[in-house]
């Protein structure tokens, strides 16, 4: 069996590389993002191009066009259907034409690879300021590994069907104090979810990234422990899972190195 491994860049940038097949995830390349600033490590420093990205909703510290402007290469875009239009208009249409659209239950092939759809609960929208809109998702990619990335979402019945999983990338926390519980999981949720789709490793993202800038001090707790609460509490409601808390760049591989 081949090794798979997942490099956490921060927020939900993950670098996934199984059988041979690199995907990004939701990159966030930059260190600033708006009214949000890097609060913790450089940006991104990815090895190469990756073969496809992954991008589970239109939200701007998720499908970010500066960062998605800098992948290098030319990989493939697969985003939620209806994203495609946003896409030509924010990345030009040879971007677009890399666009591979899905639904919840359709499948793309990267490679040695199957990348599915699968739900999420989560607004799908732009932004209070946009008409664009396409459904939020996540992805379950099957190569050596079955990996979930949730992208953002909460609570929902339908998780139980991920699994069971080899890996789970789950979000736990947010980008500011403000954020809400609407549509997000916070430690306690993400360890409901991990006990739904029952996966032998799990790494929490989207926390401990990106922050308000002028708020650099104000609810740290809510900042930088959300990461640790999660495997705490992992460790009380999915005893057989192994949690790995990674710092940002910090590479997790699965099979016989693991």
């Amino acid at each position: 069996m081949s090794t798979t491994t997942v490099t956490w860049w921060g927020h939900s940038t993950v670098w996934l590389a199984d059988s041979g097949v690199t995907l990004l995830t939701d990159p966030v390349l930059t260190d600033r993002l708006a009214h949000l600033r890097r609060m913790v490590g450089p940006p991104p420093r990815l090895p190469g191009a990756p073969d496809a990205v992954l991008l589970s909703h239109l939200h701007a510290d998720h499908f970010h066009v500066a960062s998605l402007k800098a992948v290098p290469g030319n990989p493939l875009l697969i985003v939620p259907r209806g994203a495609a239009a946003f896409a030509a208009k924010a990345l030009g249409a040879a971007a677009a034409r890399r666009c591979v659209e899905v639904a919840p239950g359709e499948e793309v092939e990267v490679g040695a690879v199957r990348v599915r759809a699968v739900p999420a609960k989560h607004d799908g929208g732009r932004g209070p300021w946009s008409r664009d809109r396409a459904e939020a998702i996540g992805f379950v990619v099957e190569g050596e590994a079955r990996t979930w990335f949730a992208g953002d979402t909460g609570l929902f019945d339908r998780m139980h069907e991920f699994g069971p999983l080899d890996l789970a990338l789950i979000p736990v926390g947010g980008w500011g104090p403000s954020l809400g519980a609407h549509g997000h999981l916070d430690p306690a949720d993400a360890a409901e979810a991990l006990r739904r789709v029952k996966a032998a490793w799990a790494v929490p993202v989207h926390y401990g990234t990106l922050w308000p800038i002028g708020m650099g001090r104000m609810r740290q707790h809510m900042f930088a422990e959300p990461g640790p609460r999660f495997a705490e509490l992992a460790a009380r409601t999915s005893p057989d899972t192994r949690v790995r808390v990674l710092t940002q760049g910090e590479t997790l591989t699965l099979g016989p190195a693991a």
